[in-house]
């Protein structure tokens, strides 16, 4: 199964609450933490809402 692996990168301190709230629900609260997220559409938009925020990048994982 493809996943992503996604890692907070900037602050969203000053950033708008929609993008914050993006973030939280992709489970990024501090800077550096990286978490690895199926990649499905949903969670691809996600990543396209942050872009200038975290860092992105498919694996291959197998669970």
């Amino acid at each position: 199964m493809k996943q992503l692996r996604i890692t907070l990168v900037k602050s969203p301190i000053g950033r708008p609450e929609k993008q914050r709230k993006v973030l939280r629900g992709m489970g990024l609260e501090k800077l550096n933490k990286t978490v690895y997220l199926n990649s499905t559409p949903e969670i691809r938009g996600m990543v396209r809402k942050v872009s200038h925020l975290v860092s992105a990048e498919e694996c291959e994982m197998d669970i």
